[in-house]
């Protein structure tokens, strides 16, 4: 087998939360430097049944702001900048009713060029007893690190 655990570093962007109409987690930055590759996981509980409000996972990216290692400003990602989505104004993933948001991990490539990423929860109105949610950044491919044997 070859070494895949030390060649990556895992961000929890969000914890595990219960996303509900009035109840988002704050969005939340991950810095890439050094790193050539990242992975969002978002793992989520079953969307309770006669919620029909739609949550949603919108990414965006950012190069350094004029203060290195900072973020400047945030826009959405292009169909370019995703694996795994097509996001429309930067929403990678919707999550309309429970028919069609079963218990399930979804992942999401991020190809773009800028050091920062933002992931941001929102929650429509009918989303009372809300979704567990929880966001995890995957980075890989390191500058510094040699290559996987």
């Amino acid at each position: 087998m070859k070494d895949l655990y030390n060649h990556l570093t895992l961000v929890q962007a969000v914890a595990p939360v219960v996303v509900k109409t009035g109840t988002v987690p704050d969005p939340a930055a991950v810095d890439l430097a050094g790193y050539n590759s990242a992975v969002i996981e978002m793992s989520c509980g079953a969307k309770p049944s006669g919620e029909d409000g739609a949550i949603t996972l919108k990414l965006e990216h950012a190069d350094d702001s004029t203060t290195p290692g900072t973020a400047g400003t945030f826009s959405s990602v292009a169909a370019a900048d995703v694996q795994g989505a097509t996001p429309d104004a930067g929403i990678i993933k919707t999550l309309a009713t429970a028919d069609d948001a079963p218990a399930a991990v979804y992942k999401f490539g991020y190809v773009g060029g800028k050091r920062h990423i933002k992931l941001t929860i929102a929650a429509a109105a009918d989303n009372t007893n809300g979704t567990i949610i929880g966001v995890t950044v995957i980075k890989s491919h390191g500058l510094d690190v040699p290559p996987i044997s």
